[in-house]
């Protein structure tokens, strides 16, 4: 049982429709794990062993669902019927939904049972998962160190096996950082492709998605999930065939371009993660691909103030729904030294100049997308700098400015996609010299996640990384 929450989702899905293993034990060996490793990890906000039992009860060995009995977590800003949402936030009190999330109706219609929700820090701002409300959360290979952000407990909870797979959502990097932190596959979808409903509208940078261990989970789960809801303003266009099966199949001879120049010009990049590109390449020239260096245009003055003008608004809308729930207007003590510095300047910024900011974007993401047409994929970096330690990036530091610019300095090349909302995807190609997960970041061409998928499958399949185990908790 200890490995069991180790494998992939499809294989705990035919252990049950099999009667091989029955979903209340599946389910049961998840909140026992949960129960052992949370008190270290602190990767849960939430635990519902109780509803998670009773849903696994009803599951029985013929259930045709494709992932019935399958434990699953939810990070905790989106709305789960019968679960408290607190955003990471003080100011969310006693909010509890009395309905899913489209995706999450998606997850229930599949079979998958949730336990609980992920940590995640204030309003989701920051690439370190450490609020005040719930503590820091520690990267399973190395309790000292964060496990990356916003979707920090959701990464730290796969990579302890307490869930086989998690939610998660990315506004700047937030389901591929963690990955790249904690060792696992972190696809962020095309915009559009995920619908928000019903909470919220389309979003110019904000998609949700899942962290897996196995390119293949986090294909059919892209399946699963992708798609419109009645009334959604815009979606991404659906592919010619399955995710699924395009990953399965072998992605032919791509020209892949690759870069380590941050599009923030004064962030240095780690040894560590340089080395790891240097083998991304060498492994992809072996397996016949065309690679060659490439210069984007992206290291734009001041972009990292213009990003900041469409993640604020962005941000302080989640605080307008928090206050609204809450019955009370926003105020300095009920939240963070950084989520209060975002909103103030939301405050000063006015309609005008956030359509601008906008509207910038939006001409950067031409000129980018438009400067990498010809390459089927774009290599990078995942992170600039090794997993930093916890109390590197606190919302609550007293020069809350500061640390939002060192949140960009420890992940600069993360956002560039949800500005020109192409796919993307941080896999685990290779561990540093120090035991912590090195990831590689690749770019897609916009709304083609299959090619990125196969081409991440086959470096799985050349250098496999699922069986890695975080020596951290290996003992318990």
């Amino acid at each position: 049982m200890h490995d069991l929450l180790f494998r992939p989702v499809h294989e705990l899905a035919a252990l049950v429709r099999t009667g091989e293993i029955s979903a209340s034990e599946l389910v049961g060996a998840s909140l026992e794990r949960i129960e052992a490793l949370d008190g270290q990890v602190n990767a849960f906000t939430h635990v519902d062993a109780e509803g998670a039992l009773a849903t696994a009860a009803a599951i029985k060995a013929d259930d045709p669902r494709p992932f019935a009995g399958v434990p699953i977590a939810i990070k905790d800003n989106r709305p789960v019927a019968g679960m408290p949402i607190t955003m990471g936030s003080n100011m969310v009190q006693g909010l509890v939904p009395p309905f899913d999330a489209v995706f999450v109706q998606r997850l229930r219609a599949a079979g998958f049972v949730i336990v609980g929700k992920t940590a995640l820090p204030e309003f989701g701002i920051l690439p370190s998962t450490e609020s005040v409300r719930n503590g820091p959360t520690r990267n399973p290979w190395d309790l000292s160190r964060t496990p990356g952000g916003s979707s920090g407990g959701a990464g730290a909870a796969v990579a302890a096996g307490m869930v086989p797979i998690a939610h998660g959502n990315d506004g700047g990097g937030s389901i591929r950082i963690p990955a790249a932190c904690c060792g696992l596959v972190g696809l962020k979808p095309s915009r559009g492709r995920i619908t928000l409903a019903p909470v919220e509208g389309e979003s110019f940078l904000v998609t949700d998605g899942v962290l897996t261990r196995t390119v293949a989970e986090s294909a059919a789960l892209l399946d699963l999930l992708a798609g419109p809801a009645p009334g959604d303003a815009s979606w991404a266009t659906p592919p010619s065939e399955p995710f699924a099966q395009t990953a399965a199949r072998a992605p032919g001879r791509l020209r892949i371009g690759v870069t380590m120049k941050p599009p923030l010009t004064e962030t240095a990049i780690d040894p560590l993660a340089a080395q790891a590109v240097e083998e991304a390449v060498a492994l992809l020239r072996e397996l016949g691909h065309e690679v060659e260096e490439i210069d984007p245009p992206w290291a734009v003055p001041g972009l990292l103030d213009l990003f900041g003008a469409a993640f604020g608004p962005a941000v302080a809308a989640g605080i307008v729904f928090a206050g609204t729930i809450a019955g009370k207007d926003p105020a300095a003590e009920d939240m963070e030294a950084l989520s209060w510095l975002l909103w103030e300047r939301a405050q000063g910024l006015g309609a005008a100049h956030y359509i601008a900011a906008i509207g910038q974007l939006q001409a950067l993401a031409r000129t980018l997308v438009t400067a990498t047409a010809a390459y089927d994929a774009v290599l990078t970096p995942s992170l600039a700098q090794r997993p930093v330690p916890i109390g590197t990036l606190s919302g609550a530091d007293p020069d809350p400015a500061a640390t939002f610019r060192r949140s960009g300095e420890f992940t600069p090349f993360t956002s560039i996609a949800n500005v020109t909302g192409q796919p993307a995807i941080s896999v685990p190609l290779c561990h540093g010299e120090d035991g912590l997960p090195t990831g590689v970041h690749f770019f897609g061409r916009p709304g083609e996640e299959g090619p990125l998928l196969a081409l991440a499958a086959q470096l799985e399949a050349a250098r496999p990384w699922a069986d890695r185990r975080p020596e951290a908790l290996a003992a318990a």
